[in-house]
């Protein structure tokens, strides 16, 4: 299993430093945050290490061979948007970039995108599926005639009220994903694992890594702490920031010695990747970067070498 981080929390970083930083602290690997350079609508998104517009040949080959120097492997270019937009130039825009992005991965030699398949909140799970079969058949033959997987991660995208009722990411059940892989039966069609989207749903994050044992691309590293207190008042439908924090792997309630067995078991040797979402330590980029090494200290200690 190769360690590293998501790129997107050291959003005023260059490439450079990202690639300098991961080097130099011994991670192995890290995901790249791809966005398109245009104003965020939310946090963490709008976060661009790489510039797919601008990569001609020479800025490939330069890319390529720096990251080779520095022993860092880009574990996956990420885009995160609604690809099921309701807005249609919104989606077209999205699909746009995202078919850039496989390009680039496969020009890279990288093989992997992660994203979400994106829903319109507001229909059903039955309309979102026909949709997506829409939407993601023709994305994924795209990808397949590049030689590149998709790795879809499981957070439902339900915290602000745009998003209510039913979130911006279909993908969020493992009746779901049976669903779409069955919809959309792409090999290339895969999943960015995350357990602590699990964990506010109440569902099994330990099971399902069986199940989909050959459907797991990549996977992320993230806690999450239920707030009961504050459930107890607002109640599970409630907005789940109201009742529930993004923390630092070890700070939350997933029991990450679970997780790692459980991926031992089924044989994972891919990238496992800390995603820093934990406000308590993003004052400062001296803060971000002592918040993803204490995550790292407590990650690699489960981990086999």
């Amino acid at each position: 299993m190769k360690l590293g981080f998501v790129s997107a929390i050291m959003e005023k970083a260059s490439f450079h430093e990202v690639i300098d930083f991961a080097s130099r602290q011994g991670f192995a690997c890290v995901e790249l945050a791809c966005w398109p350079k245009q104003e965020a609508d939310r946090r963490y998104a709008g976060v661009s290490h790489l510039d797919v517009d601008a990569l001609d040949k020479q800025k490939i080959q330069e890319i390529k061979d720096y990251c080779a120097k520095k022993k860092v492997e880009i574990s996956a270019l990420a885009f995160y948007p609604n690809m099921m937009e309701e807005d249609l130039t919104k989606r077209e825009e999205n699909i746009r970039h995202l078919k850039k992005l496989i390009v680039a991965a496969k020009d890279l030699g990288i093989g992997l995108v992660n994203t979400f398949i994106g829903r319109i909140p507001q229909w059903t799970v039955e309309e979102n599926l026909k949709l997506c079969e829409e939407i993601w058949n023709p994305i994924m033959k795209f990808a397949e005639e590049n030689q590149v997987k998709i790795g879809i991660e499981n957070c439902p995208m339900l915290f602000t009220e745009d998003e209510w009722p039913g979130g911006k990411n279909l993908a969020s059940t493992p009746e779901i994903w049976r669903e779409i892989f069955k919809r959309v039966p792409s090999p290339n069609l895969g999943l960015n694992f995350d357990p602590s989207h699990f964990i506010w749903q109440e569902m099994d994050y330990i099971e399902p890594l069986y199940e989909f044992r050959e459907k797991i691309f990549h996977v992320h590293f993230k806690d999450i702490k239920i707030l009961h207190n504050r459930r107890k008042e607002v109640g599970v439908m409630a907005l789940p920031l109201s009742y529930m924090l993004p923390k630092l792997p070890g700070l939350g309630d997933v029991n990450w010695n679970h997780f790692v067995s459980a991926l031992t078991d089924i044989g994972y040797r891919g990238c496992a990747c800390l995603e820093i979402e934990d406000r308590a330590f993003e004052d400062s980029r001296e803060q971000i970067e002592k918040a993803i090494l204490s995550a790292k200290k407590y990650m690699e200690v489960l981990i086999p070498a």
